[in-house]
């Protein structure tokens, strides 16, 4: 079993939450179980995903995971984006947010490649 708190990918979807549920909370009330309420799930997804992954034992169960909570913050950055377009997030903060969102893809793929790269045995 891994620590999940180790791990930076973590950390930084953990901050990506937050961040989601900051720049959301001011979002129209037409969008609260729209826009608002697919933001928040798919933020929330990443980190669950990365600790559920790391509640397994095998490496194949560790990557599946992962892979589910990538899909999800690309998922988020669509969204976004989108928010932003529809004017629900101002041009300031969607890049201070899509910022911290291309820096948690980044370590999180790195994190997959490792693991996948782990994964293989030499043959």
């Amino acid at each position: 079993m891994r620590d999940h708190t180790k791990l930076r990918a973590f950390v930084l979807a953990d901050k990506v939450a937050l961040l989601t549920y900051g720049s959301t909370r001011d979002f129209p009330r037409n969008e609260m179980y729209g826009l608002t309420a697919q933001m928040r799930r798919a933020a929330v997804s990443v980190p669950s995903n990365i600790v559920e992954g790391c509640s397994r034992e095998s490496e194949a169960e560790f990557l599946r995971f992962l892979d589910i909570a990538f899909g999800s913050l690309r998922e988020l950055r669509y969204q976004s984006g989108l928010a932003r377009r529809l004017g629900y997030l101002e041009t300031e903060i969607y890049r201070g947010f899509d910022e911290k969102l291309v820096e948690a893809e980044k370590v999180l793929s790195a994190l997959i490649r490792t693991v996948r790269g782990s994964s293989k045995t030499p043959g």
